[in-house]
């Protein structure tokens, strides 16, 4: 049974929309459960946690009453509390929050609530309502060929980032509305979750930590004086980049609260496979196919390369199945070293002969001393 947690964003694993029907979660859980099934994916273990994943947000997101309870959760603020994500990832994130608390159906596990909901209680406390605050981080997975990975060079992504709203300028009222204290929070900015002996504070979901709520809200952001939307940014791919390696772009995060600065954009790579290309260290390989006369007598054969054009390679007389040639240069260049690409040959037999050549080659063996 999959219990729905709050510190994971189901709908953003699924890539739909929050009020997205039964039919449409289902036909994007389709979707990616034949993308990532690992039968498809033979060998690739973060096609098989994706794929886990893609279940776990389907398991929650299909069921009416977890779902019912995992948007309660999410409209707390629950999973407000943790890092920000753009797009999930695979066991790498910011802070995390889970809760364990009865009312809401057992949601999460109680060592992550103590862990990540009591640290961020500490940050509330000492801090005036409204006061400024730090935007939070915002984890993004981007997908890179394998020939900008290797090379380096500049991507183009759209983030989706909470951002203050610009109408109200993050007060949350309309221009000229009155305030009046929080009846939520007393105006202190936070209130006090717990259970038993144990309890936390937390941002106050109703005035969003300010302390005080308007009598008009602004009607862009509906009084939460941030917005959800998209950010055209140009992220630097450095060279020799493997799958999991991050970049962090300072103030491109979230924007902070009662003029605290944004947080930060941190972007994680995942290497798309190369179709004739494989990386080992810094040197590229490729596996080329000869035919039984080019390997026997030699020849120059075409092969690609990182740069996009053919490198010719010259094979010797003799070339044996498995052999190895080096191409110096054609590998990855970076701090100041560059590798090179490796060449593996392998010989392509024929699996049927016309008569005639059957004959030529039986005289072949017959004079080479073969036995066949």
């Amino acid at each position: 049974m999959v219990a729905a947690r709050p510190d994971k964003d189901y709908y953003r694993t699924l890539g739909v929309a929050e009020n997205a029907d039964a039919a449409a979660i289902k036909e994007a859980y389709r979707k990616l459960a034949k993308r990532y099934h690992p039968d498809a994916n033979a060998g690739d273990p973060r096609a098989a946690e994706r794929f886990k994943e893609v279940g776990e947000a389907n398991a929650v997101l299909s069921n009416p009453a977890k779902r019912k309870k995992y948007d309660q959760m999410r409209k707390l603020g629950a999973f407000g509390l943790g890092g920000a994500r753009g797009t999930p990832k695979t066991g790498t994130a910011g802070d995390s929050a889970s809760f364990s608390f009865e009312d809401f159906g057992g949601l999460g596990g109680f060592s992550d609530i103590f862990s990540s909901i009591f640290d961020r209680g500490r940050e509330q406390r000492g801090r005036q309502p409204g006061g400024p605050s730090k935007g939070r981080n915002v984890e993004y997975s981007v997908d890179v060929s394998f020939e900008t990975a290797a090379r380096g060079g500049k991507i183009a992504l759209s983030v989706p980032i909470t951002e203050t709203c610009a109408r109200c300028k993050g007060s949350g009222g309309a221009a000229g509305a009155a305030w009046k204290r929080c009846e939520e929070c007393g105006g202190s900015g936070s209130v006090t979750f717990g259970q038993g002996t144990f309890a936390v504070p937390r941002p106050c979901p109703a005035c969003a930590a300010r302390g005080r709520t308007s009598t008009d809200p602004c009607g862009t952001c509906d009084g939460a004086g941030k917005l959800r939307q998209t950010r055209k940014i140009n992220v630097s791919v450095p060279p020799g980049a493997q799958t999991g390696a991050k970049v962090r772009i300072p103030g491109q995060g979230e924007s902070g609260s009662g003029g605290g600065p944004p947080g930060d954009l941190l972007v994680a790579f995942k290497v798309r496979p190369h179709r004739f290309l494989r990386r080992e260290g810094d040197d590229i390989h490729a596996t080329v196919s000869v035919n039984l006369a080019q390997a026997m007598l030699g020849s120059t054969i075409r092969v690609a390369t990182l740069s996009g054009q053919k490198a010719e390679l010259r094979i010797p007389p003799g070339t044996q199945p498995g052999a190895r040639f080096r191409i110096k240069g054609r590998g990855i260049r970076r701090d100041g070293k560059v590798g090179d690409q490796v060449v593996e040959v392998a010989v392509k037999v024929p699996s049927s002969l016309e008569p005639e050549a059957q004959e030529r080659l039986r005289e072949f063996a017959a004079l080479s001393g073969m036995k066949w």
